[in-house]
């Protein structure tokens, strides 16, 4: 194997065939660029037209010789105007009568040349990702990309686009889409059609030139408003989980590890490290961001992602020099600077600040999966290692792309191979990096870890500093916005209630035999179903897609049964609970089978809220008027197209599990508009070989290819499940 990670030999028909898509994505990348570029000259050409049409000197000419001045205004508004020409919205007069001319030609229907072409733009680069990265057709923000730039007509796309761009929940969904998010910015400055986001000129952080990539070529104002840059870092402890895995000898893996305990939920780790010489030295250790994670107040989002990789002085980095002026490192110490994706892009913005440099010695700086482009440190004598996987699209956010520098730092050490993991995000995760620099490229890490031989020792201190970006509130706030506690797991600590930022969900609502469903709940007297009549049960088929959740996204389906209250069963509880709050209801649904499609939520379901949840592989859409639902390993397909609905109270829930011999009960408060649609048209459908226990469950209760009584719907709420709270029965 060389150095490169490549396997030596002569390339089989696989690897030719991998070259040829290589080709092509990279033809169609090209292309999308140069469209791009066109369209950002035929916005630039808008906008100097507009100026010219309401020129002051040309307005008076106008008036002194109206018989030429008003014809060169006339052939200047008609350019503009034109459906032929510019487009009927390509006024971009800041006030006055062009910005309303501008205003009337969006209402009216017609769209700028620049935005059409701009949506061209995204087509190609859409196409482009999906050949290498076809598994982000499953991705719910790729979905309702492509549903937006896929309408029948330019124009009906550009709308459909600028309305995504414009809607919060589809804002979070598009942060998991790395690979298109520099053409999604460039993009959406095109279609902004405010000339005001355009008076604020930008600058590129330290280090960076404009390349040819029209990203660069965006303001300020598009890629992070016009936000103050604020930022705070306060210090917390370490669970106690926690403490157990964070290195006490100062080592590469051991370090990157640390970072991988820290997760990412806004916090970063410094340490003191006593070297071989007996000098104290620091380290600083930042994680990345998750999409599908929340961002809370942290600086450590996508959004905080591309401040770091557009501007230096972001809200991610000031944090990082908040926490490090509390920590008390004096002034000319030597530091080394640590991170993986977003974190190493906010460190090595810090190695080049040149007040930065002169307060500290930055020694080194280690990115893993960041896109650090062709940047130098502030301080000539800084070392900086760079680490990236070819698969990974994140370090290719910069415009650079993987593989080496095309004329390196002289200190510059690059690794850039390709790994076995070849589906993002997978392949951006820190810990596929820490097995591949273990086993696919240890060369690289005996490298680094020699550069890091005065870090090498005793660990000293450690402190963790929670980064906080006070100019935006919490996300949730205020429906999300409570305490939480660390409960620890198989699968790490967990913080409860497990809260839901953004989800949708569809219930589909049985009338089963009550004897059957009394038969499939737990062998106990206390566990009675409530009944619809004398013969008859509630069951409910739950399908959720969860977009963004503090344990991750996932999909899940559900299967539960209504159940009594468990002392004292009434015949009434079940319409009395309609009208309780959700913590004084006496009735509730036993979970009698689960499927998720995250590990960590199947360890959260069977270990806090005791339900037998099993890993499965799904895809849901659930945001429409047709549902579907599938999965192959389960053997169910759920698809239809829903009725007309009524809007109805938020459905908070309470739900059954069961632990050892004491049964859990959680609860479940939802945020978001829930509406009935009436079961027609929508059925789940079970193959020959549908995997058990959920099949055997749906078959016994009839309700494999039934019709429902009704279906509750909620494209989109908020959500928080508490822990389980164990009872005595």
């Amino acid at each position: 194997m060389r150095a490169d990670g490549h396997a030596r030999g002569r390339p089989g028909q696989d690897e030719q065939d991998a070259q040829d898509a290589q080709d092509a994505q990279e033809l169609l990348r090209r292309c999308s660029r140069d469209v791009v570029d066109v369209a950002a000259g035929i916005r630039a050409v808008s906008a100097r037209t507009s100026g010219a049409l309401f020129e002051p000197s040309l307005t008076g000419s106008a008036r002194r010789r109206p018989r030429t001045g008003l014809a060169v205004r006339w052939a200047l508004l008609r350019a503009l105007t034109n459906k032929r020409g510019l487009g009927g919205s390509a006024i971009t007069a800041p006030t006055g009568f062009g910005h309303v001319l501008g205003t009337a030609g969006e209402v009216l229907g017609r769209e700028s040349l620049a935005a059409l072409v701009a949506v061209t733009s995204l087509r190609l680069r859409i196409a482009a990702v999906l050949i290498d990265h076809p598994e982000f057709e499953r991705d719910p923000g790729m979905r309702r990309l492509v549903d937006a730039v896929s309408a029948d007509r330019d124009p009906e796309a550009v709308r459909a686009l600028r309305a995504l761009f414009r809607d919060r929940g589809a804002q979070r969904a598009l942060s998991g889409l790395a690979p298109l998010m520099a053409e999604l910015l460039a993009v959406r400055a095109l279609l902004d059609e405010d000339p005001m986001n355009d008076e604020t000129g930008w600058a590129p952080a330290a280090g960076r030139e404009p390349s040819a990539d029209p990203v660069y070529g965006i303001r300020a104002s598009h890629l992070v408003g016009a936000d103050r840059v604020e930022g705070a870092a306060d210090a917390v402890d370490l669970a106690d989980q926690e403490k157990q895995t964070i290195a006490t000898e100062g080592s590469f893996l051991g370090f990157l590890r640390n970072i991988e305990t820290l997760s990412t939920d806004g916090r970063i780790l410094v340490q003191n490290v006593r070297g071989p010489d007996g000098v104290v030295r620091y380290v600083v250790q930042a994680p990345g961001m998750a999409p599908g994670r929340p961002r809370n107040d942290s600086p450590q989002d996508f959004v905080g992602a591309w401040r770091d990789l557009f501007t230096a002085d972001s809200p991610h980095t000031r944090s990082i020099q908040l926490a490090l002026e509390d920590y008390g490192i004096p002034r000319g110490a030597a530091l080394a600077l640590i991170g993986h994706g977003e974190g190493g892009i906010a460190l090595m913005n810090l190695a080049q600040d040149e007040e930065f440099c002169r307060a500290y010695r930055v020694t080194h700086v280690v990115a893993v999966g960041s896109p650090l482009g062709d940047e130098r440190p502030a301080d000539p004598r800084t070392w900086v290692a760079s680490v990236t996987n070819q698969h990974d699209i994140v370090p290719a956010l910069d415009g650079r792309g993987t593989g080496p520098a095309f004329d390196p730092h002289p200190n510059r050490y690059e690794a850039d191979y390709t790994g076995p993991t070849h589906e993002f995000p997978l392949c951006h995760m820190l810990r596929e990096y820490i097995e591949h620099l273990r086993t696919v490229i240890p060369e690289a890490r005996k490298d680094i870890d020699e550069a890091l031989t005065p870090y090498r020792g005793p660990v000293v201190r450690t402190q963790a500093y929670r980064l906080k970006d006070r100019a935006h509130p919490p996300e949730g706030y205020p429906f999300l916005t409570l305490p939480t506690t660390s409960v620890p797991t198989t699968a790490g600590p967990v913080d409860v209630p497990v809260r839901y930022y953004d989800s949708s969900a569809a219930h589909l609502c049985y009338a089963v035999d009550a004897d059957t469903a009394r038969a499939l709940l737990p062998d106990v007297t206390w566990t009675v179903p409530s009944r619809l009549g004398r013969h008859r049960a509630f069951a409910l088929l739950s399908l959720y897609e969860h977009r963004c959740t503090t344990i991750g996204p996932y999909t899940e389906i559900a299967l539960s049964v209504l159940v009594d209250d468990l002392w004292r069963p009434r015949p009434l509880d079940l319409a009395a609970d309609l009208l309780r709050r959700v913590d004084l209801r006496r009735t509730g649904s036993y979970v009698l089978s689960l499927a998720v499609t995250s590990e960590e939520a199947r360890t959260v379901a069977r270990e806090i809220w005791g339900q037998r949840a099993v890993r499965t592989i799904a895809e849901a859409d659930l945001m429409g008027r047709n549902l579907r639902f599938t999965s192959a390993d389960l053997g169910i397909t759920v698809e239809g197209r829903l009725g007309p609905g009524l809007r109805c109270p938020e459905a908070d829930r309470v739900l059954y599990g069961r632990r050892g011999e004491s049964t859990v009960r959680t609860l479940v408060r939802t945020h978001g508009p829930l509406r009935l649609h009436p079961g027609t048209g929508v059925r789940p459908r079970l193959d020959t070989a549908a995997a058990e226990p959920m099949a055997g469950h749906l078959r016994r209760l009839g309700i494999d290819g039934a019709r429902p009584l009704f279906v509750l719907t909620c494209p989109q709420f908020m959500a928080h499940r508490s822990a389980g709270a164990l009872l005595p029965r």
